[in-house]
């Protein structure tokens, strides 16, 4: 990549016009500029489209370049970014999987100098000149293999960070850490030559107890979700540390963290009661956490069964998840709910229940939206029932 010849004005120019045009009826056209790759202009305006929702600070400066737009997909988001940077700091950390930099944009205001390893050239090139353009001058980058680079550079930092990513040739749907590049597993020891703290992100898809089986010193687990989806894991791991983790399920809404702590050791105790007068859904990374005994300890509110994972209260409260009004509750029988759901709009929702969402929107001819919210699901007592539910 030439970056010097992406940054002509004309160029630049070329791109910001087209960020509205579709990329392929684009990449069709004639290239204006034949001195230069219309493949990397065409990637450019790809690549930025992609960056205007989840990299704001990047998209509105000028003159930033953009990586092939897999890494523009796989990169954090800047509010999971600036979530992470909030758990660690002090003088030194080390990205071994720098990618395009965004968790190293936000370390960098926690750490005097930060250190942006990464295999690709042309990305740690980029990374490098966004720093230039971003003004960040404490964020070092290295190019090559970032276990090689910890070996030459031979410093203790005060944390260490990777993003292991999938090898291609791994087999199977089941992710687990050691199918990953780097291998964490086996190189968490080395990597304690050089620190006291690693910080390490995995997909949301692998799971928590999978995760503790394949690494050692496991502090914290925290579950980032966005908007109600699970975008990471965060495995936040010290040396010489025995103990059970503690489980942090933490849900970003317009930038403010929704946090709850979960200690794992702990044996917590549910409550249980028939439907009241409010219901509650647990919010994605709660779900993620499988914390449901403590989610009904620590906010006051009673399961519906043990499998449910719905919760109920008579007053209205404090809960980090979705809240409803029960407006009605219906015994699942046949005569019983023809006369409320049959050809009806509503949103359709099943916990602990034996029937899928979309065979019961197709059985009863229901239509997708609306404001009722049906939850099917069973109480208790064992019974399946309907609770019409409105949004709070």
């Amino acid at each position: 990549m030439n970056i010097e010849e992406l940054l002509q004005p004309k160029i630049q120019d070329f791109i910001t016009e087209n960020l509205g045009t579709d990329s392929v009826k684009l990449a069709l056209k004639r290239n204006p500029f034949p001195e230069v790759s219309y493949a990397e202009i065409i990637n450019q305006i790809i690549s930025k489209k992609k960056a205007k929702e989840k990299l704001t600070t990047w998209f509105s400066k000028t003159n930033i370049i953009y990586p092939e737009k897999i890494s523009i997909e796989q990169t954090s988001s800047e509010s999971t970014a600036n979530y992470k940077s909030s758990l660690v700091s002090g003088e030194k950390l080390i990205d071994c999987t720098g990618g395009f930099g965004i968790d190293d944009y936000y370390f960098s205001k926690q750490f005097k100098t930060v250190i942006h390893c990464e295999l690709n050239a042309d990305l740690s090139q980029i990374v490098k000149h966004n720093c230039e353009v971003l003004k960040v001058s404490n964020i070092e980058c290295y190019q090559g293999d970032s276990t090689e680079i910890l070996k030459q550079l031979n410093q203790k930092f005060d944390c260490i960070y990777i993003d292991p990513s999938r090898r291609n040739d791994a087999k199977g749907k089941v992710f687990m850490l050691a199918d990953c590049l780097p291998n964490v597993v086996d190189l968490q020891d080395f990597y304690f030559q050089f620190t006291n703290a690693i910080l390490i992100k995995t997909a949301p898809i692998l799971d928590l107890q999978a995760g503790l089986l394949e690494l050692k010193n496991v502090v914290q687990i925290h579950i980032v979700a966005v908007d109600n989806e699970v975008k990471e894991l965060l495995w936040k791991i010290e040396k010489n540390f025995n103990e059970s983790p503690e489980i942090i399920a933490v849900n970003i809404e317009k930038s403010n963290p929704s946090i709850t702590k979960i200690e794992s050791s702990k044996s917590y105790s549910a409550r249980y009661s028939l439907p009241k007068k409010y219901l509650y859904e647990p919010n994605a990374a709660l779900m993620k956490s499988g914390g449901f005994e403590a989610v009904s300890e620590l906010f006051t509110v009673s399961k519906l069964h043990q499998h449910s994972h719905l919760y109920t209260t008579e007053e209205i409260t404090a809960f980090p998840g979705r809240k409803f009004q029960i407006d009605t509750m219906i015994p699942f029988q046949k005569k019983e709910i023809a006369h409320y759901i049959q050809g009806k709009k509503m949103n359709v929702s099943t916990r602990n229940f034996p029937i899928k969402p979309e065979e019961i929107k197709k059985k009863y001819k229901i239509q997708d939206g609306g404001t009722i919210f049906a939850f099917f699901t069973t109480n208790l007592n064992n019974e399946k029932i309907i609770l019409l539910c409105t949004k709070l």
